[in-house]
C-alpha cells in the first residue's frame, strides 16, 4: 500500500524526522497450475505506521439513474471529487468480490514530475470502485483504464496484483503529468504455472506488444516517453520499469529483496540475483515470474507472508540489532548515521507496522457464492492469524468491523488492538514468547484450513436449495470464525502476561502452570541472557561489572 520515494525523497523525509506517512506494501501471485489445490492466490500486506487494521465491506447495492459518488484519497481521507455511481455494485468483502475478483497492490512512486493532483481517482479508490464493478481479472484491467482515462489518475505509480478464479495478472500504472488526464499502464498475465510479486518498485520491464490474450497496455505507454525524451529505442525494446521507474539502490534492497524471499523458496536459481536484492548489481534484475519447483499450498502462501530473510546472511535475528532476544524487527529510521557513513535496518516482508494483510483463494470448481475465501490477519503478518471471510457473507465479524476502535482509540473488542497487545508484548523476548504465539497460530490456521472442506459441502448443499441460506450460512461461519479467532487472541494475551510477567518464565505441566505445594507458584525459571550477549556487555563495559570478591 502506499508509496516507496524516490531514494532521496526516502532519506530526506528520515533524516529530517517528517513522517514517512507512505505504506510499503507487499503482493505475492500464486497462478491455479503452481498451487496445491487449484486455486489462484493472491497476498497482500497493507504496512503503514498509521493505519489501522479492520475489513472493510461494501454490500451489492442498486443505484438510480444519475447518482454520483464521493471519491476520497484512501491514504488520507481527503475529498477528491464525484463520479457516476454505475446501477449495480457487487458485494465486496476485504479486496475481494462476490464473483471471487480480488485485487492488491504496492506504490512503487517512479518519476514524480508524472503525479497529476488535479485528477480524481487514487490508487485505493480504483480499487475498491472496481471491485464494485468488475467480475473478472480482464474486465478489472479495463475498468481501471476506463476510469482513470474519464477521471484521470491522482496517485503515483503504482503495481496492481488482480487475480480471478482462472487468472492472475500484474498491472503498473504511473500518471502522464499535472493536467494530463489518464494514465500510462501496462498489464501482463502471469503464465499458467508460475508465481510472480511486487513489492513497491515497478517490475514490468519489456512486454509483447502484439498478444492481448497476455499483455494489455495504453495505446501511448510508448509514444509517450518518446515524446518527453524519456525513451529513444525501438518499441520492441521498451522497458516499463526502466522508464517509468527506474530501480536504485533502496528499491533493490528495500523492496525486490522481499520479492526475492519469496522466489527463493520456492526456486533454486534465485541466489544468482543475490546481488541485485542486496543493492550491489542493480543491471542483473529478477524475471517477472518464476516457476517454482513444487506445487504451493494455502499454508506456504500465508507463511511467505511472514518472512524476515531467514535463512539468509541478512537474517533479522541474526545480527546485534536484534538484541538479546534476537527479536527481527527494528524500530525506525529506515536509515541511520554513524560518523557520517549512513547505514540501513533491513525491510522484510513481515513487519511491525502492517495494518492488514491477506491471502486471497480463488476455486473455479466452486460455485461463486462459495469459492471465494480472504484469508485475512491484522497487525504483524509473523503472529497474526489468517481467518477466513468468505466473499459472499453479508457482514463481517464486530471485531474486524470498520468503526470498532480505530488508531487513537482503543477497543477491547477489536482484533487490530488484540493482536497489537499479543505481538508488543512478544517484542520485549520475543525468540521465548514467539513460540507460544505460534503455537496458537499453528492450531488455529490448522483449524480452519482443514474445516474449509466440510464447511464448503455444507454450503453447496444449501445452495442447491436456496441460494440465501448458503450464504447466510457461510456469513455465521465467517463471523463466528472472526469474533471466535479474536476471543482467543485475547485469552492468549492474559497467557502470556501471567507466563512471563517481571522477566520470570513461570513453569508448566499438563497445561496448567505449578505451584509450590500450597497457594503459591513454583519458583519460575530466570533463564538471563544468552552467552554471546553476555560477552558483548564485558566487551562494552570492561571490569565496570566485575565481581570482586564474593556475589551473593
Amino acid at each position: 500500500m502506499m508509496k516507496k520515494l524516490n531514494v532521496l525523497s526516502l532519506f530526506c523525509l528520515i533524516f529530517i524526522g517528517l513522517p514517512y506517512e507512505s505504506m510499503a506494501c507487499t503482493n505475492y501471485i500464486i497462478t491455479k497450475g503452481a498451487s496445491a489445490d487449484g486455486s489462484v492466490m493472491i497476498s497482500y500486506a497493507a504496512d503503514s505506521h498509521t493505519l489501522y487494521g479492520e475489513l472493510y465491506y461494501r454490500p451489492a447495492m442498486n443505484y438510480p439513474s444519475g447518482a454520483m459518488f464521493d471519491v476520497v484519497e484512501w491514504d488520507t481521507g481527503k475529498p477528491l471529487g464525484k463520479i457516476k455511481q454505475v446501477r449495480h455494485t457487487y458485494n465486496v468483502v476485504g479486496n475481494m468480490n462476490e464473483y471471487q475478483l480480488s485485487i492488491g497492490e504496492t506504490t512503487f512512486t517512479g518519476r514524480a514530475e508524472l503525479q497529476d493532483t488535479t485528477s480524481i481517482i487514487d490508487y485505493g479508490s480504483l480499487m475498491y470502485l472496481t471491485l464494485q464493478r468488475a467480475k473478472s481479472a480482464r474486465e478489472a484491467i479495463n475498468t481501471i483504464a476506463s476510469l482513470v482515462d474519464e477521471y484521470g489518475y491522482y496517485s503515483t505509480g503504482e503495481s496492481f496484483s488482480i487475480a480471478d478464479k482462472n487468472e492472475a495478472w500484474i498491472m503498473e500504472i504511473i500518471g502522464r503529468g499535472l493536467g494530463n488526464k489518464g494514465a500510462l499502464w501496462v498489464a501482463v498475465r502471469i503464465p499458467d504455472g508460475y508465481v510472480s510479486g511486487h513489492a513497491n518498485q515497478a517490475r514490468i520491464r519489456t512486454f509483447p506488444l502484439n498478444d492481448p490474450e497476455n499483455c494489455l497496455y495504453a495505446k501511448d505507454v510508448i509514444s509517450f516517453a518518446k515524446n518527453k525524451g524519456l525513451y529513444s529505442g525501438e518499441d520492441k525494446d521498451f522497458s516499463f520499469s526502466d522508464t517509468y521507474a527506474p530501480v536504485d539502490f533502496s528499491a533493490a534492497r528495500f523492496c525486490e529483496i522481499r520479492v526475492w524471499s519469496m522466489f527463493n523458496k520456492v526456486n533454486g536459481d534465485m541466489k544468482q540475483y543475490w546481488d541485485y536484492v542486496t543493492g550491489l548489481n542493480l543491471k542483473n534484475r529478477m524475471p517477472l515470474y518464476v516457476k517454482p519447483e513444487h506445487k504451493i499450498t494455502l499454508k506456504e502462501m500465508m507463511n511467505f507472508m511472514r518472512d524476515h530473510l531467514e535463512g539468509t546472511e541478512l537474517d533479522m535475528s541474526k545480527d546485534i540489532g536484534a538484541g538479546s532476544y534476537c527479536m527481527p524487527y527494528r524500530w525506525r529510521p529506515l536509515t541511520w548515521k554513524v560518523d557520517g557513513t549512513s547505514y540501513l535496518n533491513e525491510r522484510a516482508t513481515a513487519t511491525q507496522q502492517t495494518g492488514f494483510s491477506f491471502v486471497a483463494q480463488s476455486r473455479a470448481w466452486l460455485p461463486d457464492q462459495i469459492g471465494g475465501i480472504i484469508w485475512f490477519g491484522v497487525d504483524d503478518a509473523a503472529s497474526s492469524v489468517y481467518t477466513p471471510m468468505y466473499s459472499s457473507i453479508t457482514k463481517v465479524p464486530e471485531t474486524f468491523a470498520v468503526g470498532n476502535g480505530d488508531m487513537l482509540t482503543y477497543s477491547d473488542n477489536s482484533a487490530f488492538w488484540a493482536f497489537n497487545f499479543v505481538s508488543n508484548f512478544c517484542y520485549l523476548r520475543y525468540n521465548i514468547m514467539i513460540e507460544d504465539v505460534k503455537k496458537a497460530q499453528t492450531e488455529l490456521e490448522g483449524q480452519y484450513i482443514s474445516n474449509t472442506s466440510v464447511t464448503d459441502e455444507k454450503a453447496l448443499a444449501l445452495l442447491k436449495k436456496n441460494p440465501k441460506d448458503a450464504v447466510a450460512y457461510l456469513t455465521n461461519y465467517s463471523v463466528k470464525m472472526g469474533n471466535e479467532t479474536v476471543y482467543k487472541w485475547k485469552e492468549l494475551g492474559h497467557y502470556l502476561l501471567v507466563k512471563y510477567i517481571d522477566g520470570n518464565i513461570k513453569k508448566e505441566k499438563d497445561g496448567k502452570f505449578m505451584k509450590n505445594g500450597f497457594t503459591q507458584p513454583a519458583a519460575p525459571s530466570q533463564p538471563g541472557y544468552p552467552e554471546w550477549w553476555a560477552k558483548k556487555v564485558v566487551e562494552q563495559t570492561g571490569d565496570k561489572l566485575k565481581v570482586h570478591g564474593v556475589a551473593h
